[in-house]
């Protein structure tokens, strides 16, 4: 039996398979990170003039336990802003003190860690390597994708670009323009190369820190951090890593 008619008519529609595989990229979660993490820089760009605010995108720095990885730094005279985007679907429950928060798709629920604190780690490896007072360094979280809050969330938790209002809400100039020169030099200075091998370093750090018996170090200060029990309040009974350099240094971490 002779194939090659059959052949021919598969060969035809060679294009179909680009197509499909350009399809399947488009629903799969990386690129919808991607997709959220440029429409995040974009409405950035349209709507905080670089005149008054400098951005800089996927910042990772050195800290005492391994590296960080920063989504988004604006630098202005109004302030620091250290933002953490977040690509979820489905509803959001949760709130400022709360250790998880809660998506919930459909009828199913999961737990997530609350992105305030999962910042706060980005706001204070910044503060480490900038010598600026800590109150001009403020913690943004944007959530982008098909989300929807469902309890209050604190100011500076926003939908897509709300981002941008919460920051043109500080109007008053707390930094010079010096200071802000000053600040992006350091920042270029000391900031990872983002390829692979850093890539590679960051993955491995969330590996160890889920890992009980791997030692870790203190982000802060650079000690050792030993597990530890609370003994009291909605947390008691729940294990968490705590410096051994307390009570000078009170810098505690969740479990996972």
């Amino acid at each position: 039996m002779d194939y090659s008619p059959i052949i021919s008519e598969v060969f035809k529609l060679w294009w179909v398979i680009p197509i499909l595989l350009v399809i399947t990229i488009f629903k799969t979660p990386w690129y919808k990170g991607v997709l959220g993490e440029s429409l995040v820089m974009l409405a950035g760009d349209l709507r905080l003039p670089e005149d008054k605010y400098c951005k800089l995108h996927n910042v990772i720095l050195p800290t005492p336990d391994g590296t960080t990885q920063i989504d988004h730094i604006i630098v202005s005279q109004f302030g620091i802003f250290v933002l953490e985007t977040k690509n979820m679907k489905g509803w959001i429950f949760g709130g400022r003190n709360q250790a998880q928060w809660t998506q919930t798709i459909f009828k199913k629920s999961f737990k997530f860690q609350n992105p305030l604190r999962q910042n706060y780690k980005h706001v204070k490896a910044l503060e480490a390597v900038l010598d600026v007072p800590p109150e001009t360094i403020h913690s943004v979280v944007v959530f982008v994708g098909e989300s929807k809050f469902k309890t209050p969330m604190p100011d500076n938790v926003t939908e897509g670009g709300g981002y941008i209002t919460f920051i043109k809400s500080f109007s008053e100039l707390v930094l010079s323009e010096f200071q802000v020169k000053h600040i992006l030099s350091q920042i270029e200075l000391i900031r990872l190369e983002s390829n692979w091998k850093t890539h590679r370093q960051h993955l491995h750090q969330f590996k160890v820190r889920a890992d009980k018996s791997a030692e870790r170090k203190c982000p802060k200060c650079g000690s050792r951090m030993i597990l530890r029990k609370a003994k009291r309040g909605v947390n008691s009974g729940k294990e968490f890593w705590g410096c051994s350099n307390f009570p000078k240094c009170r810098v505690v971490q969740n479990i996972s």
